[in-house]
């Protein structure tokens, strides 16, 4: 138990490099990615020792297809933002990460049928993890995991509007948060 503790605090140290600028600002989006991604770091280290473990077991059946949804998820997303989202620094908000800081909506590929592709494939890293070995403890971690991902998303939302006005109200009532044609 006490090795989980030192490779967790060991691998959150480029968590927190990574967003020193957010956890600085509560209430930022980046705030509570970082929460998030420390809750998957949190079942990460539990479960990475059954990673492989009896694999054609359902539920290790069902946390490889939550692992590819999200990497292709991730893999979409970031090229088209990339590619298409003008990302400047111009855009002054010390809390975004410089592919963040686009100056474009992005609404073409993935980006036409949800709005948050990104989170959605840490919300389907995180099932995915915790479907190495699902166990009552790490429930309450998932659960908290899952929680602070909609909070970012929420609040991406706000700093989207804020950012690009009404243009991404009308882009909301298009597209869905996380799946497309369902939520």
């Amino acid at each position: 138990m006490q090795d989980r503790f030192v490779y967790f605090i060991l691998l959150s140290i480029p968590l927190v490099v990574i967003s020193r600028k957010s956890i600085l600002k509560p209430g930022s989006h980046g705030f509570y990615r970082f929460l998030a991604w420390e809750g998957m770091l949190w079942m990460f280290v539990v479960n990475v020792r059954y990673w492989f473990d009896n694999p054609l077991g359902i539920a290790q059946i069902v946390s490889w297809v939550f692992l590819f949804i999200s990497l292709y998820l991730v893999f979409a997303s970031v090229s088209q933002i990339r590619r298409l989202g003008k990302a400047h620094h111009s855009r002054d908000d010390q809390t975004l990460l410089p592919f963040e800081k686009t100056t474009q909506l992005v609404e073409t590929g993935i980006y036409q049928y949800i709005r948050h592709p990104m989170y959605s494939s840490l919300f389907f890293l995180a099932w995915g993890i915790f479907f190495k070995h699902p166990s009552t403890g790490l429930s309450g971690i998932l659960l908290f995991t899952s929680v602070m991902l909609l909070e970012t998303a929420l609040t991406d939302e706000k700093e989207c509007i804020a950012y690009f006005g009404n243009h991404y109200k009308d882009y909301m009532k298009r597209t869905r948060r996380f799946i497309p044609f369902v939520f």
